[in-house]
């Protein structure tokens, strides 16, 4: 192409490297600039009759473009006896972690929503260019985070809706090692929100059963602090499978709750015994007729024609089941109907599968776990899922929150920040300090501005 030109070029990797670093350098110098005069504004305006100033002490923090090293004031407080470094609490910053909030939370949300802390670890070094932060530090970090809770919401209809099931998960430990443990999550929503071929569920929350309470005594409590629910005014309708400790929900709420059969076990039980049975089909019609009287009348009829012992026996067990909750079989907004509810809008239920396939992706899969680990990690999952923050050891957790509080920062901040940006930009560039008559110096000294 260039006979004459010897010149050797770098590739576009070389070049992308090559840029990625010097702006990784650029990046901390900037910070520890900015770092620094703060901590001078600091010294300058504190109240100098109670902080008495001792000494400078280093810190080194690993961010996400590289380390920044620099040195703040170190005082006493004579008021508490403390020894503190007042630009770590204006900044939020305890000073006591080895990398940066930023990192800390990248981390976190790496580690929830892909399939491991190791994985979470391995992106962040591919994605930076330096190991920053172990797998094993990101777990303890997750394992000390909490939920930060909204307000409660208030409920907009004389109906709140519920998907029930439970996950079996694979514990460690002595005696433990291999054996599944139950965790029960309910999902709570207001109804179904349409938007074109899209169906949202508004306002989902998530509850995970913990302690030794009962499920629907702990699941009430979660109703009160998280939803403006009045037990006098507002009905349940709880959707999940014939596990006794689900349809306890009778027991416990009354006349408050409707209680519906997951259609979706019911149907799966139904395949599994007559999957090749002839009258198969017409008991599928039965079931999706809604009609708890026909469908009864099929599996009735269908004792002793089944071609081993294994299935009659499950037909027999199956029909005894569904005999304790006729009434659950019926279109939940039959029922409401009846009570003279207005149910525009509503829609089947049957989501509670597709709740715990979520759960389900992140902590099953061959994987065990401790019993501090898996809460730790449920903690997380809720967090993204009802997009809460998460409050954490180096500060929050909130990429996922829809509402973030306003953290515009004062027009003096964000000029001093951009010409500090400007001076080490210029100090830095290599090319800008070069013959002011190369294609490359007037190509960089056009952009100047943008």
């Amino acid at each position: 192409l260039m006979e004459k030109n010897i010149t050797k070029y770098p590739n576009l990797k070389e070049i992308e490297q090559t840029v990625w670093r010097q702006l990784q350098d650029t990046y901390s110098l900037v910070m520890q600039k900015i770092l620094q005069e703060l901590d001078q504004e600091i010294a300058q305006e504190r109240d100098k009759k109670r902080f008495r100033l001792i000494e400078k002490r280093s810190l080194s923090i690993d961010s996400l473009f590289g380390e920044i090293k620099f040195k703040r004031n170190y005082y006493y407080d004579r008021e508490s006896g403390e020894y503190v470094c007042l630009l770590d609490r204006y900044l939020e910053f305890e000073g006591t972690g080895t990398f940066s909030p930023l990192v800390e939370e990248a981390a976190i949300e790496l580690a929830i929503n892909g399939p491991s802390y190791r994985k979470a670890a391995q992106t962040l070094q591919t994605l930076l260019g330096y190991r920053v932060i172990s797998h094993e530090t990101i777990r303890q970090h997750l394992l000390q985070a909490e939920c930060i809770s909204k307000k409660r919401e208030p409920v907009h209809g004389s109906v709140l809706f519920v998907e029930v099931d439970g996950i079996y998960i694979k514990r460690q430990g002595k005696g433990k090692r291999g054996k599944g443990k139950e965790t029960k999550i309910a999902a709570v929503h207001q109804g179904w929100e349409v938007n074109g071929k899209r169906v949202k569920l508004k306002n989902k929350r998530h509850y995970i059963h913990r302690g030794t309470q009962p499920f629907w005594e702990g699941f009430e409590e979660f109703l009160m602090e998280h939803f403006e629910y009045d037990p006098t005014k507002h009905k349940l309708v709880i959707n999940g499978d014939g596990a006794g400790w689900i349809v306890a929900c009778r027991e416990h709420f009354k006349d408050r709750v409707i209680f519906t059969i997951d259609r979706y076990h019911v149907a799966k039980a139904i395949q599994s015994i007559f999957r090749t049975h002839p009258r198969y089909r017409a008991i599928r019609k039965a079931l999706a007729s809604n009609d708890a009287e026909k469908l009864f009348l099929e599996l009735n009829s269908a004792i002793g024609t089944l071609e081993d012992e294994s299935k009659e026996n499950a037909l027999i067990e199956f029909i005894r089941q569904l005999e304790q909750y006729p009434e659950a079989l019926v279109d939940y907004r039959v029922r409401l109907k009846e009570q003279g509810i207005d149910i525009t809008g509503m829609r089947p239920m049957g989501s509670a599968e597709a709740t715990m396939s979520v759960f389900a992706k992140r902590l099953k899969n061959g994987r065990s776990w401790v019993d501090r680990g898996v809460s730790g990690m449920l903690t997380g999952l809720v967090a993204c899922l009802d997009k809460l923050a998460l409050k954490t050891m180096f500060g929050r957790v909130e990429r996922w929150n829809e509402t973030k509080p306003d953290m515009k920062p004062s027009k003096y901040y964000t000029k001093k920040i951009a010409s500090t940006i400007g001076k080490a930009t210029r100090d830095n560039l290599t090319y800008l300090k070069g013959k002011a008559n190369t294609p490359i110096y007037r190509a960089l000294k056009a952009l100047a501005g943008f």
